[in-house]
């Protein structure tokens, strides 16, 4: 995935380029049943998310999935991928970034739409973005754990001189990732640089640790050209990230500090309920925003 240039065709970031309003009722399945996906799974089934309905669920554990289904106020069936690809009309994909390949792959070729939250695994993957197009499909990102990409999108409509994000997140957050193997992260006691330099790499060696730079670098300029800096920082106790944005507007900061899920300290609350929101925005007939 390039960036700016190919976004009107088939992403969505933060709401944007979400395509003709809808007025029917839209099919839903989720791939994953992780602290993201039961949380959607939830929503759904209070009928919080008008104009969409959950019909099924997918899960590398199945036995996890039907256990999680048989609480929902209307169980749905768990289906392999392809199955569920051809009983709905749009995917959420809320899986490890490993799952991604076989997850947009069913469900693009079956022509339905896909919702991805594993953004770094869909970085260089214009393959999959060339099934969107042929089939039909397009392909949403929401914002997840940041904010204000609507105000990146517009600003790169114009000339862009930078785009910087700088997150700190506590050492035991970044544990396990490929970026600090060999560095002993409980001895970190002030904030440190783990890495600084293209979201594409940084995609790489934190795969699980800034997905959200992967949609910002989306509804921006590109990977490769999107600057981010990684601390681990003993002194935060959320995620924090802070936007930075200069160019022909002017200057464009947005921060957040994330509070975690109890369930999964690593995945922020907002997480879930960006995928919420980009979900009512699609079903709706009013848009705000870029």
């Amino acid at each position: 995935m390039s960036g700016q240039e190919r976004l009107p065709l088939t992403l969505a970031t933060d709401g944007s380029n979400m395509g003709p309003m809808v007025t029917k009722v839209k099919k839903i399945g989720i791939a994953g049943c992780g602290t993201i996906g039961r949380r959607v799974a939830s929503e759904l089934d209070a009928g919080s998310i008008p104009g969409a309905t959950l019909v099924a669920l997918n899960s590398r554990n199945i036995q996890r999935a039907k256990e999680f289904a048989s609480t929902l106020s209307n169980p749905v069936p768990v289906l392999t991928l392809h199955e569920m690809a051809q009983a709905v009309d749009l995917v959420v994909e809320a899986a490890p970034g490993a799952a991604m390949n076989d997850i947009a792959t069913a469900t693009l070729s079956a022509g339905k739409d896909l919702m991805a939250l594993s953004g770094g695994a869909l970085l260089e993957r214009d393959d999959l973005f060339d099934m969107a197009e042929r089939n039909g499909a397009k392909v949403y990102v929401p914002s997840g754990a940041i904010a204000g990409l609507d105000g990146v999108a517009s600003a790169c409509a114009g000339e862009i001189d930078s785009i910087t994000m700088i997150t700190r997140k506590p050492p035991g957050g970044l544990k396990g990732a490929p970026g600090v193997e060999g560095m002993d992260l409980d001895a970190v006691t002030e904030p440190t640089v783990v890495y600084e330099g293209p979201v594409q790499e940084a995609c790489r060696l934190f795969p699980a640790n800034v997905n959200v730079s992967a949609a910002l670098s989306m509804a921006g300029i590109g990977a490769d050209k999107t600057t981010i800096r990684i601390y681990a920082d003993p002194t935060v106790t959320h995620n924090t990230h802070e936007i930075v944005v200069k160019g022909e507007f002017g200057r464009l900061s947005v921060g957040i500090e994330n509070v975690p899920t109890a369930s999964n300290p690593r995945t922020g609350v907002l997480s879930a309920l960006s995928v919420v929101a980009a979900l009512k925005r699609i079903t709706s007939g009013t848009r705000v925003g870029t």
